[in-house]
């Protein structure tokens, strides 16, 4: 399986990409905005595709030509404005998903924000509430779809060492997770067909991801 992996230059993405590479039966396309990112990855062993999130469906499309899944994991930082809030968290997230359709691949698996309900909206504090509602709308739209999805909610990001053992589910009770933590539970969800249709949130806990995520 090709993996089109979108907001590759991320810490996500980069864990991600890593991982995919690193197996016997996955292969990853990483997806980024600048030529001076591709060196990390092609010194992995992964292709690239050189494309700006705001710019056209038309773009991504291309780039998802010849791959079998997609992952959405690109996000526009804490530390940009509600523009780029919407123009990559929600607009880069739908137009993801078109492309996807464009191109004619199935399988699309969405890192989204641990709590994306109206709820969670309505209770964020002003200056996180934009980036949830993006992600909320983001969510529905892609189960307005007909692709295989999969929307996977990390907790509260660190840059701790991973665990390799997290808790899944829809609890709503948040916790922390490392990144390369989530990296490996995306990576476990793409090997997992059990998973498509379902959205699950993920924190650190005392299960081995393989093992959690076949239990969603």
């Amino acid at each position: 399986m090709k993996v089109l992996v979108v907001g590759a230059n991320g810490q996500i993405g980069k864990h991600l990409v890593s991982f995919i590479q690193k197996s016997d039966d996955l292969q990853a396309k990483a997806m980024i905005r600048k030529e001076e990112q591709a060196s990390y990855f092609k010194e992995l062993g992964a292709d690239t595709a050189i494309v700006d999130l705001e710019g056209e469906i038309d773009d991504i499309a291309e780039a998802a030509k010849d791959v079998d899944a997609v992952v959405f994991t690109a996000g526009s930082g804490p530390k940009t404005g509600k523009d780029k809030t919407i123009m990559v968290d929600l607009d880069g997230a739908v137009k993801t998903i078109e492309a996807t359709k464009k191109a004619g691949v199935k399988r699309f698996v969405m890192v989204s924000s641990f709590d994306t309900t109206r709820k969670a909206i309505q209770e964020a504090p002003e200056s996180f509430a934009p980036y949830v509602a993006a992600k909320h709308y983001a969510d529905e739209w892609l189960k307005d779809t007909d692709l295989d999805y999969t929307i996977v909610h990390p907790g509260g990001l660190t840059n701790d060492e991973a665990t390799g053992k997290v808790t899944v589910g829809m609890s709503g009770e948040l916790g922390k997770v490392p990144r390369e933590d989530v990296a490996q539970t995306i990576f476990a969800t793409l090997k997992n067909d059990s998973t498509i249709g379902k959205e699950f949130q993920v924190i650190s806990g005392e299960t081995p991801v393989e093992e959690a995520v076949k239990s969603v």
